[in-house]
């Protein structure tokens, strides 16, 4: 397939999770799906958080780069990148980034950044608060 014969790909989904387990069958398990980090106090470390990403509906080889990025828009705690294929249009990659002692050392809004090709296509808050006693 000649490049200028690719076809950009639409990102069907995005999760942040604990892990992505690979089953028998095939399947992926997702597991501690976050939308918010909440702890008592700082700094906040995760052993493994997963970015599990799925593109679908495009043709051609392809990069994908995903980042967690801290509250001061700079400063990155955790980054991967990764190279796919989709052969055919009816056709779908799935991409998982496992990133290995995230640290957090603010509270506030953090961002999950997806790019392709070196264009952003999502952005979504990460909110990172303080919890305490009742």
């Amino acid at each position: 397939m000649e490049p200028a014969e690719s076809i950009l790909p639409d990102l069907q989904s995005c999760v942040l999770c604990e892990d992505v387990r690979c089953e028998f069958n095939g399947m992926q398990t997702l597991v501690g799906v976050l939308n918010v980090v909440a702890a008592p106090g700082l700094p906040i470390n995760y052993l493994r958080l997963c970015i599990w990403t799925r593109w679908c509906s495009g043709s051609g080889k392809f990069r994908q780069k995903s980042r967690i990025v801290g509250v001061d828009e700079q400063n990155v705690l955790a980054q991967a990148e990764v190279q796919f294929e989709l052969k055919e249009m009816e056709g779908h990659a799935t991409n998982v980034h496992y990133f290995g002692g995230v640290q957090f050392q603010q509270f506030g809004l953090h961002h999950v950044e997806i790019y392709l090709e070196n264009e952003l296509k999502l952005r979504f808050p990460l909110p990172v608060v303080k919890i305490g006693p009742k």
